[in-house]
């Protein structure tokens, strides 16, 4: 029988090595699935290997360094290769012929782009609290301290864990006007648990205790994200009124995608834990959740599993997306891109053809596992039911270097378990989603009408 492998049960078996995917070809998309599409049986490239229990992951060969020229020129021409690779993606030799067809180069040497999607999240709220920001940052850069070798990494961690809690000490009435009027009780007993918790972790960097630093860190910047949500004071903006009537996601909700992996001795079943942001997409995370509710995904398969990305939601029969039953046509949402800087998200275009070619996404394609709708190739607002999920390294196309960002919605990020998408494949079946926070902020749901 084979050995059922939990995501949340390792051992200390090596993974194999990550292999890079593969740029997609010429016949690879991220739009709405056609039946007879010969991507079907194409192979998922990034594979976990052992024989019995295994800890799968991803190897970041190279993290945290910053990019040279060199490497610079050598995204531009994986960048190209995307782009004449992949005519799906709309890039027409006429399409945009007043503009540089490539990113500017200043956004690619600004660094390299930021990959978790707990610190993508906790960045996008609608929220300018420079005081919380001070004590977030120095948590999240423990990351980084504990790619140091050995015991050292301690070091570097105790100034992190000590920059916070300086941080959090003097600027604690700052983040507490920042709370909102509703929330504030709420807001106040979480920062008295994080400056328990930041006790707690200085102590366990006092006795040397590596194993322990990661799991109170995670512990600690769900406190600090837990702060910044009750920040945020109500909806901070109104949806455009010809969207208005559809389901619509105001706030953010998570859901678990429990996968049955098929023909896989090392994985029989996954689930993958998501964080839909509704904030900053709120027409394209409330129709999922509406579906969700509906149980449209429960049975389905994986239809694409490329290397590249991971995609499904194409339903049985000749429609390429959900069916309202209360109107028997295909309901579709509006192509939704927030840009930093921006009180609302832009709807209906893509950021070159609204001509901003520098703009920052609010939810870019950098974490693998961020999650997005497929749509039609040449029709901005034909999303309907079909997502997917990026599975590439971000450093071959750093933020808005990249060129789905702008292009593509993106709605949420796995959290949980993400790495265990490059062992998906086409024929594994989604058992259930199940929304397990948040639906309270589903408005107009239409699961709930009659028919």
């Amino acid at each position: 029988m084979a050995a059922i492998i939990s995501c949340n049960c390792y051992s200390s078996l090596a993974a194999s090595k990550w292999v890079n995917p593969r740029i997609p070809t010429k016949g690879t998309s991220l739009l709405r699935t056609q039946k007879s599409s010969s991507w079907l049986n194409r192979q998922l490239l990034p594979k976990c290997t052992s024989q019995k229990h295994v800890q799968c992951h991803l190897q970041d060969g190279q993290k945290g360094r910053s990019f040279s020229l060199k490497e610079c020129a050598v995204s531009i021409v994986l960048a190209a290769g995307l782009i004449t690779g992949m005519p799906s993606l709309d890039w027409s030799p006429n399409a945009y012929a007043a503009s540089p067809a490539l990113p500017d180069l200043s956004v690619l040497i600004s660094g390299p782009p930021i990959k978790d999607p707990g610190v993508l999240l906790r960045n996008a709220l609608p929220i300018n609290n420079k005081a919380v920001r001070e004590v977030q940052k120095p948590l999240e850069d423990i990351t980084e301290s504990l790619k140091i070798a050995g015991v050292k990494a301690l070091d570097s961690v105790e100034r992190n864990v000590r920059q916070a809690s300086r941080a959090l000490k003097q600027g604690k009435t700052l983040i507490i006007s920042g709370l909102a009027e509703t929330k504030k009780d709420h807001g106040v007993e979480l920062l008295d648990k994080l400056e328990v918790g930041m006790d707690e972790l200085q102590q366990i960097v006092e006795d040397r205790d590596r194993d322990a630093v990661a799991p109170k860190q995670k512990e600690l910047l769900q406190y600090v994200g837990d702060v910044e949500e009750d920040m945020v004071d109500g909806f901070p903006y109104e949806v455009p009124e010809e969207y208005r009537s559809l389901p619509l996601l105001k706030g953010r909700a998570a859901v678990d995608m429990k996968v049955k992996v098929k023909d896989n001795p090392n994985l029989e079943e996954c689930v993958f834990h998501i964080v839909l942001d509704g904030y900053n997409a709120p027409v394209t995370a409330g129709n999922f959740v509406d579906l969700v509710q509906r149980r449209f995904y429960d049975g389905m398969e994986i239809q694409r599993a490329d290397g590249f990305v991971v995609q499904t939601g194409d339903p049985e029969g000749p429609a390429q997306g959900f069916i309202d039953p209360s109107t028997e046509k295909t309901r579709t949402i509006p192509l939704e891109i927030m840009v930093n800087g921006e009180k609302a998200p832009f709807y209906g275009a893509t950021l070159e053809e609204l001509g901003l070619y520098k703009a920052q996404t609010k939810l870019p394609f950098n974490a693998f596992g961020t999650m997005a709708m497929a749509r039609d190739e040449f029709e901005n607002d034909s999303a309907s039911s079909q997502v997917f999920w990026l599975l590439k390294e971000s450093e071959l196309t750093p933020s808005n270097a990249n060129i789905l960002d702008g292009r593509y919605a993106v709605f949420g990020y796995v959290t949980e378990n993400q790495d265990f998408l490059a062992d998906l494949k086409v024929g594994d079946v989604i058992e259930s989603i199940q929304v397990v926070s948040g639906l309270d902020n589903l408005v107009n749901p239409s699961y709930k009408i009659a028919g």
